[in-house]
């Protein structure tokens, strides 16, 4: 609760929606004149007992005085963070030490009370925060701050919610039928668990991925790469312990819980299994619903969390995560809004500015790390601020990861010394440097220029997991054998990008002179690394605008993956949702060649960009979290448009437009059964939103769909133009209403997705890693 201060206490004032105004005023002001502000609500639960703690407040506090109220709150002061409050509330109240990963948020709500005649007006947004213990704390181990809490006790949570419904005087007035009641649904939900239920969901779950086996032939290898694939390999596992850590702080622990916990029961080994295909409690098919709760997590002891007592071991928690995943992952500080990232950077130089919104840091606030000198005496000019909003700071990945960074960095230089592949050589050398400076471009070119049987992809690269602006990129790697015959085979795309981009529908002065050819390599996947989820057919590199107009993009094709997808689920796909008189042009030569294209594409159309008031930016900084769904949705649909200009010049002979596009329409559910909120789902359902709406697909009777041949053509060029505009002219709020009306599951998408799931096609692919798993020497690498 509020604290006596010797200077009056600021507050942020909000909107009436709980944004902020840039605005701030005494907290007397502020409880005068009603105005909106934060605050935090901290609820402890033991979860052997199933009681909550609350603390009796204070009888000299200026509201509710004497009143049991939920185990702390207070507050947010102007320029204070959320959860460094709640977890200064609860060592100022109550002696309880956490860190941060004890605290869960779980909802929250607006509070509008009006008390001492109307001479305390509190209207409030409340960050509401579980911490789950094992056992309830003894009496002894607390610390009370006499002049906020008077008394603790534990009541049952069921009893607690009884007490407030029947307005108990003595209890503080929260309405459990109005939004606080989420905190009793929430702790029901979570401990009244069906057991046999809940693994036959996860059984159902698990059931729409296809196991495949990607066994690949090595005999094209040269002793020496056959070294350097192992520790290649062991490089790759090394970085996909940077991507567990990047999607929650907690996200390793939690792992591991998973599987010492594995064999306990039937249950448990499902949680293992779906666990490993996502690497996060939250389900990727699922529009990242979290499928495992905080209860599901890991216990940890800390004995200096409380006042010790005799013959108790310590204060024991789960180490927690929220129900809704974090649109920042752990980039950002879990309680930093965008306003306050804008507010900090707009008070930082040109280029600090651009490393903060770069690839290639993490975001974090001095106050988490204040009792960590070794952390804060290391930052440089870049990361140490002054002014108002100065809580955060830069910390490059170099430093953030540099114990997993300076491993991964030796074995790839090791692996360097041995390859005999000049290209290959270098590739490592340089990106093993680029590990522990943090400086990536030398590596990129390399990596570009990268012409060797062992083909390798390791670094951080894509910017998917973060939905809050879209800046930081996840650690990943793709380890594969060059299928030479297939390199051939597509050279032609890459070759003919400046051709494409001058005749792309779109205003000629939004469109490049300078596009480089792009190289294309074609692969048999033999072990990823940073992948969750889905399984990527193809990928085009480097994201960094610099390199991208300078030198282009490079692609690699998966083709054993792409293989497998075609087999598993596209062809059931297009046996189910195709109409019986088109299913026969659905085929794989038509997948892989779009396939090729949409990675192309990626590589052509508005990069750096010329605003409107003259200002050069990027696509992906103006477009912000929007930016990955719109250019999945460009290189999807440009990619189309491509291969029928290629085609109308004679440059795919025996190629036929017609599969072509009803090889598209099939791929059409196959993506958007990723969902929403990946940026291949939503991108994709745009698509057949517009090209639905405009007659170039149609529903059949039977519920099937059709291409209109005769329609699909100017269809497919309308919608090109029209993403590429938006993008050109980085107008963000054409792109939230262009992705609001189309990138939306629609009536015809929910009767295919119907169809499929009656009959079971798988929606993607889980894969295991034989080779890899041989290297490593584990009994699971992969799936």
């Amino acid at each position: 609760m509020a604290k006596p201060h010797t200077q009056e206490e600021y507050f942020d004032v909000l909107t009436k929606t709980g944004e902020k105004t840039g605005v701030s005023k005494p907290r007397g002001d502020v409880h005068r004149d009603g105005d909106y502000h934060r605050a935090v609500h901290v609820c402890i639960f033991a979860e052997s007992t199933q009681e909550l703690l609350l603390q009796q407040r204070a009888d000299c506090k200026d509201s509710w005085p004497g009143l049991w109220d939920i185990s702390s709150a207070g507050h947010i002061s102007a320029g204070d963070s959320s959860l460094a409050t709640a977890r200064k509330e609860l060592r100022e109240e109550l002696g309880i030490i956490l860190p941060k990963d004890a605290f869960e948020l779980i909802f929250v709500f607006l509070q509008e009370t009006i008390t001492n005649g109307g001479q305390f007006i509190d209207n409030e947004f409340a960050d509401v925060y579980l911490v789950t213990t094992l056992n309830p704390i003894p009496f002894e181990a607390f610390t009370l701050q006499e002049s906020e809490v008077s008394a603790v006790k534990y009541v049952h949570y069921l009893e607690f919610k009884s007490l407030l419904a029947s307005k108990d005087p003595e209890y503080f007035p929260y309405d459990v039928n109005a939004q606080y009641g989420q905190l009793f649904d929430i702790i029901a939900k979570r401990y009244k668990v069906d057991n046999v239920a809940r693994s036959l969901a996860l059984q159902k779950q698990l059931q729409r991925y296809a196991s495949i086996s990607l066994n690949v032939e090595l005999a094209g290898l040269t002793d020496a790469d056959k070294g350097a694939l192992d520790l290649i390999i062991n490089a790759a596992a090394t970085i996909d312990e940077i991507f567990y850590l990047q999607i929650w702080y907690s996200n390793p622990c939690l792992r591991d819980w998973l599987e010492k916990h594995a064999t306990t029961s039937h249950l448990d080994k499902l949680k293992r299994a779906y666990y490993l295909i996502n690497k996060t409690p939250w389900s990727s098919l699922d529009e990242n619903e979290a499928y495992l709760t905080t209860a599901d997590s890991a216990i940890k002891l800390l004995p200096e969390a409380t006042r010790p007592v005799s013959g108790w071991k310590g204060l024991e928690y789960k180490a927690a995560f929220p129900l809704q995943k974090p649109p920042g992952a752990n980039f950002y500080p879990p309680d930093m809004d965008k306003m306050e990232f804008k507010q900090w950077k707009d008070s930082l130089t040109e280029d600090q500015q651009n490393i903060v919104s770069g690839f290639f840091s993490v975001i974090r606030r001095y106050s988490d790390s204040s009792s960590d000198l070794s952390i804060c005496s290391s930052l440089d000019s870049t990361n140490r601020l002054e002014g108002p909003t100065n809580d955060l700071y830069n910390v490059p990945f170099s430093q953030e990861y540099s114990s997993f960074l300076s491993k991964a960095a030796e074995l790839l230089h090791k692996a360097g010394d041995i390859t005999s592949s000049p290209s290959l050589k270098r590739f490592l050398h340089s990106r093993a440097d680029a590990f522990l400076s943090n400086d990536y471009y030398e590596s990129d070119i390399a990596w570009m220029e990268l012409d060797s049987k062992l083909d390798v992809t390791i670094g951080p690269y894509e910017t998917y997991e973060d939905t809050l602006f879209g800046y930081k990129a996840t650690f990943e790697a793709f380890i594969g054998i060059r299928d030479d015959k297939g390199t051939a085979q597509v050279k032609l795309f890459g070759d003919n990008l400046q051709v494409l981009e001058q005749n792309l529908p779109m205003d000629n002065a939004y469109k490049s002179k300078d596009v480089s050819a792009a190289p294309i390599r074609v692969v048999q996947l033999l072990y990823n690394a940073g992948v969750k989820g889905t399984q990527s057919v193809a990928f085009n590199l480097p994201n960094d605008e610099r390199i991208v107009k300078e030198r282009g993009t490079s692609m690699v094709m998966l083709k054993n993956v792409s293989e497998a997808k075609f087999n598993l689920i596209l062809k059931p796909i297009a046996d189910v949702c195709i109409a019986n008189e088109q299913r026969e042009f659905v085929d794989f030569d038509s997948f892989f060649t779009f396939a090729i294209c949409h990675e192309c594409c990626h590589g052509i159309g508005p990069h750096t960009i010329t605003l409107p008031n003259g200002k050069k930016s990027t696509v992906r900084l103006e477009l912000q979290e929007l930016h990955s769904a719109l250019e999945e949705a460009k290189a999807d649909i440009v990619g189309l448009w491509a291969l029928r200009f290629l085609a109308l010049q004679g440059l795919l002979p025996g190629a036929s437009l017609k599969s072509v596009y009803a090889t598209f329409l099939a791929g059409c559910f196959r993506s958007v059964r990723f969902g929403l909120s990946k940026a291949h789902g939503k991108g994709q359902a745009l698509q057949f939103n517009w090209l639905f709406e405009k007659e170039a697909f149609v529903l059949n009777p039977d519920e099937t769909f059709s291409v209109n041949f005769d329609k699909v053509e100017d269809a497919v060029e309308s919608l090109s133009r029209e993403v590429l505009t938006i993008q050109a002219r980085g107008d963000k709020d054409s792109a939230k209403l262009f992705l609001k009306k189309y990138g939306v599951i629609s009536e015809p998408l929910k009767l295919a997705l119907h169809n499929l799931e009656r009959i079971q096609v798988p929606v993607d692919l889980a894969a295991e890693f034989p080779i890899a798993k041989e290297i490593l020497g584990k009994k699971e690498v992969g799936i």
